[in-house]
């Protein structure tokens, strides 16, 4: 006599349509999306879905969800202990404004690039 298991379950080779598994990317891609709570919602394996992932990347598919960019508070202790609040604003901001240690005032462009700002700051904060 043979023994046949039968196992329960969905079945281990589905196939996805590519509406389905674009869902499930895009889903997989908003910013603060956890792969595997994505994957576990949809019943597909974390491994697929980066699998998914990588395949969008490499094939030129848009990998990430459009956000509209943003700027947020951000807060300076100054030298006597207390904190200053600054908000660049996000219509006609010319320049970014960075109070260093030394208590010298960076103020640079908004498109000048962020490692040439890291060396200006780094260069005057050397400065006695």
């Amino acid at each position: 006599m043979t023994m046949v298991t039968v196992l329960s379950g969905p079945e281990r080779r589905r196939r996805w349509t590519d509406d389905q598994k674009q869902r499930i990317l895009e889903e997989s891609l908003v910013p603060g999306a956890s792969v595997v709570e994505v994957a576990r919602r949809h019943d597909v394996h974390p491994n697929l879905l980066h699998l998914w992932r990588r395949q969008a990347r490499v094939e030129g598919a848009p990998t990430r969800v459009e956000v509209e960019p943003g700027f947020v508070p951000i807060s300076i202790a100054a030298p006597g202990g207390h904190a200053e609040t600054s908000t660049v604003g996000v219509a006609g901001a010319a320049s970014i404004e960075v109070v260093l240690r030394n208590g010298r005032v960076l103020r640079v462009a908004v498109d000048l690039a962020m490692s040439r700002m890291v060396e200006l700051a780094a260069a005057l904060e050397e400065q006695a």
